[in-house]
């Protein structure tokens, strides 16, 4: 099965991602789409060059990067579903208003003409302020689905909210039943 894991910049959980993308590659084939920020960005995560190899290593092929790179994903068929994670309230915004400006959008505006599922996990600050409109927007589309998410500071910082990424297996082989993996909202 060919599925698409596209990274967009929440780099704070790229430890997290990168298990879970191991672990999916020696069941699947993934094919790897990286957002520009995520291509280009150097953080105290790490810098875009070392996460830019673990992609390769993991995947045994260089992300997808461009908007002609990832266009031709739904003409020619070439995945079963599309995982975005993290998935930034930025690309949240986009996918919600059917923006598709960037290499992880595009990918998702191509793919979903296949009518195949795109399943999101959400990494945002803002997931309870306007992020919210933008993840009920997307649930309420035919295709999209969640991994279950929380949130994770809520002290200090009470709108952000994570997905729990252990759980993109789980949820992935909901989305390709086309059902929603339930509880959507778990308990921190």
């Amino acid at each position: 099965m060919n599925i698409g894991f596209a990274l967009c910049g929440s780099f704070c959980t790229f430890s997290k991602i990168f298990p879970i993308m191991e672990s999916l590659s020696k069941t699947h084939n993934l094919i790897p789409i990286v957002s520009d920020i995520v291509a280009a960005t150097d953080t105290r995560f790490g810098t875009a060059k070392e996460n830019w190899n673990r992609i390769c290593d993991i995947c045994g092929m260089e992300p997808l990067h461009s908007i002609e790179a990832v266009e031709p994903i739904g003409p020619k068929k070439l995945l079963d579903a599309l995982i975005v994670a993290p998935c930034t309230g930025n690309t949240l915004a986009k996918l919600s208003w059917g923006i598709a400006d960037t290499p992880v959008t595009m990918a998702v505006k191509s793919h979903l003409r296949n009518g195949r599922p795109v399943l999101v996990a959400v990494s945002t600050n803002d997931a309870l302020g306007t992020a919210a409109e933008n993840i009920g927007r997307l649930m309420a589309r035919k295709y999209f689905y969640f991994v279950p998410f929380s949130q994770d500071a809520p002290i200090g910082k009470p709108r952000s909210m994570v997905a729990h990424f252990d759980q993109i297996p789980l949820a992935l082989q909901a989305a390709l039943d086309e059902r929603q993996i339930q509880p959507l909202m778990l308990q921190i």
